[in-house]
Parts: C-alpha cells; sequence; structure tokens
C-alpha cells in the first residue's frame, strides 16, 4: 500500500495567504479551485435537506395520495408542487433556467410536427445546457457554484429528449420501422401540460434523477406501474391466480443503509485523500512510481461514495413512493432496481471495463443508447462519445477521461480476445485470470477517471507526467503490435419488427 503522505499535503500560509497546490498551479484564488474547500455548501446541505424531505414525502404520497384514493391529475400536480418548491429551495433564482428549458420545449412539443419533434427538442434542450456549462468556464473561472443547477439541468435534459423521440417513434414512424423496445416504450399520444411537468420536475428525480422513460412514469401514477412489470413476467403462469401488491419497504432500508455507508465513507475517507493529493509536491516529485500508482487508487476509491450517497439516495427516494418495480429475479423475489443508476458489487468487483462501465450510471448510458448510439446512420461510438461529452459538460478534465477511456476499451478487448481464452480450460487459471483482470481494470479505471475530478488541463498533465503516461502508452503498444481478432459481434442496430418479418420470408 502507499505511505502515508507527509505533513506537506496541508495549505501552505504566508502572511494572510493560503496556498494550496491546485491553487498555485492554475494561477487562480483558493475559493475558485474544484474540490478544495471540505466545509458542507448550502448548495450540498440544501440537497441532503431536500432529498431527505423527498423520502418522508415520497412515503406519504404512497400512502395517503395512492391511486386508489386520488385522481392521476391530483397525483401528477402534488408530485410537480413538490419538485418545483425544491428546486427554488435549492437553487434560489437559479432554478428559472429550468423552468424556461421546460417551457421552451413543451411549445416545441405543442407546436413542431412529430416528424422532426425530436430534432428540435434534442437541439434546443442540449444548446441550452451546453451555454449554461460553458458559463462554469468562462464566466466563474472553474469555480463551483454555491448553487450548481447544472445537475437538475442533465437530469431535465435527458428527459425533455427521451420523450420527444418516443414520442417521434409513435406518432411519427410506422410500427414496423422500431425495434421492439422502441415500439414497447413509443408515446402514441402528446401528453398534457400537467403530465409533462409532472414527468419532468416530479419531487423524486429533479435533484437526482434518475432519467426514466415516460410510459413507465405514467403506468406509475395511473397505478398501474407495479401490475404492468408482473405481467411482463407472465406471473398468473407461474400458479398465481391473482396479483399481489409488492411492497417497496424492504428495498428502500437496505438503499437507505447503504446511503448512509456511503455518506460516513464520503465523511472520513474522502476528507483524508482528496483529489488535490495528486498535484502535491510529495506524490509528483518524491513518491516512488508504485506509491504512486497505489496512491491515485486510492484517492480515486475515495472520490466515489459521494455519487453512491447520491445516486442510492436517489433511487431509495422514487422507490418509497412507490415507483421503481422492475419484476421478479429468478428466485421469485421482487425487485426495485428499474431506476437503479448503479450496482456497487458490480463495479467493485469487475474484472473488465466493460463490465465497469455497464454498471455506473446505468441510467445515462441507457439515455445515450437510446437517443444516440441506436438511431445515427454514420461513426454511432464517435457521436455518442461527443454527445456524452457534451452532456457531462465542458471541462477539459472530461475529455482526458473520456479519450484515455476509449483508447483504454479498445487495448482491453484486443488483450482479452487474444489471450482470455487460455485461462479458460481449468477452474484455477480461471481464477487467477479474473484476480489479475480485477488489479487491471480497478488501477485502469483510477488512471482513467482521474481527470474527471481534477477538471482542468494542467493538473491532469502534472499526474500523468508523474506517471510517465504508462496506461497511455502501453494501450497504444497493445493496439499497435497485437492482432485484431474476430469476437463475437454485437449488432448495433436493434431489429426492427419489419425486419424480422423479411427475415421471416426469406
Amino acid at each position: 500500500m502507499a505511505a502515508e503522505p507527509p505533513s506537506s499535503l496541508s495549505y501552505r500560509t504566508t502572511g494572510s495567504t493560503c496556498l494550496h497546490p491546485l491553487s498555485e498551479l492554475l494561477g487562480i484564488p483558493l475559493d475558485q479551485v474544484p474540490f478544495t474547500n471540505w466545509t458542507p455548501s448550502v448548495c450540498l446541505v440544501n440537497f441532503v435537506a431536500c432529498q431527505l424531505f423527498a423520502l418522508f414525502a415520497a412515503f406519504w404520497f404512497r400512502i395517503y395520495l395512492s391511486p386508489g384514493k386520488t385522481s392521476p391529475d391530483v397525483r401528477h400536480a402534488f408530485a410537480t408542487i413538490f419538485g418545483i418548491y425544491f428546486v427554488i429551495f435549492c437553487f434560489g433564482w437559479y432554478s428559472v433556467h429550468l423552468f424556461v428549458l421546460v417551457l421552451m420545449c413543451y411549445g416545441i412539443m405543442v407546436t413542431a410536427s412529430v416528424s422532426s419533434i425530436h430534432r428540435y427538442s434534442f437541439f434546443v434542450a442540449m444548446g441550452y445546457l451546453t451555454i449554461c456549462h460553458i458559463s462554469r468556464i468562462y464566466i466563474f473561472h472553474y469555480g463551483i457554484l454555491t448553487t450548481d443547477f447544472s445537475g437538475p439541468l442533465m437530469i431535465v435534459t435527458q428527459k425533455i429528449t427521451t420523450l420527444a423521440f418516443q414520442v417521434h417513434d409513435g406518432l411519427g414512424r410506422r410500427a414496423e420501422d422500431l425495434s421492439a423496445e422502441q415500439h414497447r416504450l413509443a408515446v402514441k399520444v402528446k401528453p398534457s401540460f400537467l403530465q409533462y411537468l409532472s414527468y419532468l420536475l416530479n419531487f423524486m428525480s429533479v435533484i437526482a434523477g434518475p432519467c426514466n422513460n415516460f410510459k413507465d412514469y405514467i403506468a406509475f401514477i395511473e397505478g398501474r406501474h407495479t401490475h404492468m412489470k408482473l405481467l411482463e413476467v407472465n406471473w398468473k403462469q407461474r400458479g398465481f391466480q391473482s396479483l399481489p401488491e409488492p411492497s417497496p419497504t424492504g428495498a428502500v432500508i437496505r438503499k437507505l443503509y447503504m446511503t448512509l455507508v456511503s455518506l460516513l465513507l464520503f465523511l472520513t475517507l474522502t476528507k483524508t485523500f482528496p483529489v488535490t493529493c495528486l498535484v502535491d509536491d510529495w506524490f509528483v516529485h518524491k513518491a516512488n512510481f508504485l506509491t504512486r500508482l497505489c496512491y491515485l487508487y486510492i484517492v480515486m476509491q475515495a472520490s466515489k461514495p459521494k455519487y453512491y450517497f447520491a445516486w442510492t439516495l436517489a433511487d431509495a427516494v422514487n422507490n418509497a413512493a412507490g415507483f421503481g418495480f422492475s419484476g421478479v429475479d429468478k428466485n421469485g423475489n421482487f425487485c426495485w432496481d428499474l431506476l437503479s443508476n448503479l450496482n456497487i458489487w458490480k463495479i467493485e468487483t469487475a474484472t473488465s471495463f466493460k463490465m465497469y462501465l455497464e454498471n455506473w450510471n446505468i441510467q445515462t448510458a441507457t439515455w445515450l443508447k437510446r437517443v444516440c448510439y441506436e438511431r445515427v446512420p454514420w461513426y454511432p461510438t464517435v457521436l455518442t462519445f461527443v454527445l456524452s461529452a457534451l452532456w457531462h459538460g465542458v471541462y477539459p478534465g472530461y475529455y482526458f477521461t473520456f479519450l484515455t477511456g476509449t483508447l483504454v476499451t479498445v487495448a482491453a478487448r484486443t488483450m482479452r480476445n487474444n489471450y482470455r481464452h487460455y485461462f479458460l480450460s481449468s477452474k484455477a487459471l480461471k481464477v487467477a485470470y479474473d484476480v489479475v483482470t480485477w488489479v487491471v481494470t480497478q488501477l485502469a479505471v483510477s488512471y482513467t477517471v482521474a481527470p474527471f475530478v481534477m477538471l482542468a488541463v494542467e493538473p491532469t498533465i502534472s499526474l500523468y507526467k508523474s506517471m510517465y503516461f504508462y496506461l497511455h502508452i502501453i494501450s497504444l503498444l497493445i493496439i499497435l503490435f497485437l492482432p485484431v481478432k474476430p469476437h463475437a459481434h454485437i449488432q448495433r442496430q436493434p431489429q426492427t419488427l419489419n425486419s424480422i418479418n423479411k427475415k421471416k420470408k426469406d
């Protein structure tokens, strides 16, 4: 393990000026340096307060405003009013950005033709979000705003574009040209103003998400959500004569426990190993390479609990309201992971870059696939990367991460296709392979995502120089010198009903 860093990690004080490694490196005041102020901001306190209040409101909503006791319009109205109040409470006048975007895109929803509604909604939503992201760089100079409204704006952008594409599928395309999933999610009637506001601004997901499908949300509001999912798994064919009423209480308790653990880790581990350590003189110039490697892993591990906390709590809030039921697992247990944004166990035990990414920010990956990867006719991987980068923001560190990630993904796939089959002949070899690939994956992810949390160019280059760009070099050598072997073909474009019928005729 890495040695304990010396006391040089503390801020150096000269007179009344407090110096900090990132402050000196970026040439900006300390109060504008990302991730250096560990005193809980007003935004963080408001976020936690809102989500905890939303949790209690969700239980109340499920019990006292259940579909059997009140109408869908009343449920829509209360969900929207609570959501608007939470946004204003958390972000003050910055919440105007959210409301302006929602109203503009509803105008598009009402007036645009179904053949182009998805294009207009997409470009307006992404354009507005990008302008807000750019203002973070050129107006606030890398500063993390006390009231950072970009998170809710990013979630709303996902929902606006998701709904626009699903309306286009339902009203602007022939059924036989849709894939099975697109057909299932297609919206055949434009939403009312109340439904639109409720879907985008409901209190369960307006602060921290996640993105969900419009038809699933409407089914939840109307009380058809759990029954619809049970019918999808042929519940009655299992020998049951009536549909049960699954309770989310157990799932909520488990997720709240994980939220509490994540919060404790955030308050201890994250403060002990802040990302600023990676540009400290001790790390860059004095620690040996193995120590840097281990310390980078520890620091990146320490940066995860805030995501675990926010996403798991958001999932628990939705479940507490009765939303998020996904069906029944192979053992007959009820599952409440329809809206889950991550699988912590699979992330921490991932033995490949692909497995890691598939279980991190799951709903965003699904959104990228549905609105971009499966729909664009040319360069789907490149365009999906561009969309993902623009959606996340315009900080240079994001682009370092995505470019490095692309390189590492190709190299990892090449290695797997060339050597994995040699380790499948015995259980012992397979275990050894899994252990080695786990270590490599975790170190590779730490190296790749570091720029994502450092944001700026200078600290990223400083870090990679101190690591000798080792993963970039190894990945390039693998791609250049190992043969590209064929692997199981994964079809990018989903099969449409038309293509299936055509194959049957052939």
